[in-house]
């Protein structure tokens, strides 16, 4: 075969797979099974059924996602916006940044005691699935969006708890183990890490934003791809300064959310689009590096299901329902925070850095990690609407 032959071959499963995975959408009216599920499925029997097709190198994939992720969190931030962010800043730091660490410890002790995975392979898998994903919950409902302050919450906690688990788990690989000066370095590295990335982003968000409203460009099409070249810019100046790139886009998001230009609603529209594209693409990609094999050996299955059970059952509830005590919220809004901390695309990734790092059976960790993961948004993401109606969460359209 020709390499214009094998090129044509490549866009065309990737078309093919792109418009099954948009498709997907449609599909989550009937089955209310996230459409992030599908991706992610179809992707992994590409590659299990085509001989053709082989899963592409970590790091691109790692690259890929990274670029998908920093565009995510910016439109998070937009969407949330200074008021709504400033009415829940105290329960969004606690529950993102507090609320991570308390379940990665939680998880870590679970996956020692009952698993038998050492402290380093614990810490690790539980830093991984620490985070959330609200992505997948807006998938389930479709064009409907949370009304009153627990959506805030929701939206607020994964904007906060991915870019602290990110920093975390490198933190950790850099670490190289869990001992006295080990941790010395983890606690040091990340503080400098969220540090410098929330100087970056705070910086960088009003520069954004001044820029935006004070120098105004010809044609309406011109202002998302100055906000993209802008975003790009933030994550780069963060990372070179050794900072954490998502916590300074997501802040730099939250302060552009109260953006003033003539063209606003242009650039929501945009960077809505590129979220739900970098949604698709991220699960994908990452979709293509799980083996199925692999899923069905019973030490990964068995201890990915048992902690997707006992994280949303027992570990949330148990240690991130505290945080949320004083935060204003009803009883029932409260029980909607923690019963919808969906895991998602973070986490995947997290586990797709662990398989290169020095730890017995990464392949394991990484099977592990990807069921936990299915579990979470099939099954959790699916009775969603239903705990919704029981809990009284109202929603009501979203904004075209």
């Amino acid at each position: 075969m020709t390499h214009p032959e094998t090129f044509a071959w490549l866009l065309l499963l990737a078309a093919v797979v792109g418009l099954v995975a948009l498709l997907s959408y449609r599909v989550t009216r009937w089955i209310r099974v996230p459409a992030s599920v599908l991706m992610l499925v179809v992707a992994a029997v590409a590659v299990q059924v085509l001989s053709s097709v082989d899963a592409p190198p970590g790091e691109s994939v790692e690259r890929i996602v990274t670029v998908a992720l920093a565009f995510i969190l910016f439109e998070g931030g937009m969407s949330i916006g200074v008021p709504r962010f400033r009415s829940q800043a105290r329960t969004v730091g606690l529950v993102g940044v507090l609320g991570t660490f308390l379940t990665a410890l939680g998880v870590a002790v679970f996956l020692h005691a009952v698993v038998q995975l050492d402290w380093y392979a614990a810490a690790l898998v539980a830093t991984a699935i620490a985070p959330t994903d609200p992505a997948v919950v807006f998938s389930v409902l479709g064009q409907q969006e949370i009304e009153g302050p627990s959506g805030t919450v929701v939206e607020g906690e994964s904007g906060a708890n991915d870019p602290v688990g990110i920093a975390l788990m490198i933190s950790l690989l850099e670490a190289g183990g869990i001992s006295g000066d080990a941790m010395a370095h983890v606690v040091g590295e990340f503080a400098l890490q969220m540090g410098v990335g929330l100087v970056v982003g705070l910086v960088g968000g009003v520069l954004i934003r001044r820029f935006a409203e004070v120098v105004h460009l010809p044609d309406s099409g011109l202002e998302p791809i100055r906000t993209i070249a802008c975003v790009l810019l933030l994550f780069a100046v963060a990372t070179l300064l050794q900072g954490s790139g998502f916590l300074a886009v997501f802040v730099a998001g939250v302060l552009m959310g109260e953006v003033r230009t003539p063209y606003r609603r242009d650039l929501e529209r945009v960077f809505g689009g590129l979220a739900s594209l970098g949604e698709v693409i991220a699960f994908v990609v990452l979709g293509l590096t799980v083996s199925l094999s692999t899923l069905g050996h019973t030490d990964v299955w068995l201890p990915g299901v048992a902690l997707a059970i006992v994280l949303a059952l027992v570990l949330r509830p148990l240690l991130v329902g505290p945080l949320l005590v004083g935060s204003g919220l009803s009883r029932n809004e409260r029980w909607f925070v923690l019963l919808v901390g969906l895991k998602g695309a973070v986490p995947i990734l997290l586990g797709l850095l662990i398989l290169g790092s020095d730890v017995d059976d990464p392949n394991r960790l990484y099977g592990i990690i990807v069921v936990a993961v299915l579990l979470s948004v099939s099954v959790q993401g699916a009775l969603v609407p239903t705990m919704m109606r029981r809990l009284g969460i109202r929603t009501r359209p979203a904004e075209p």
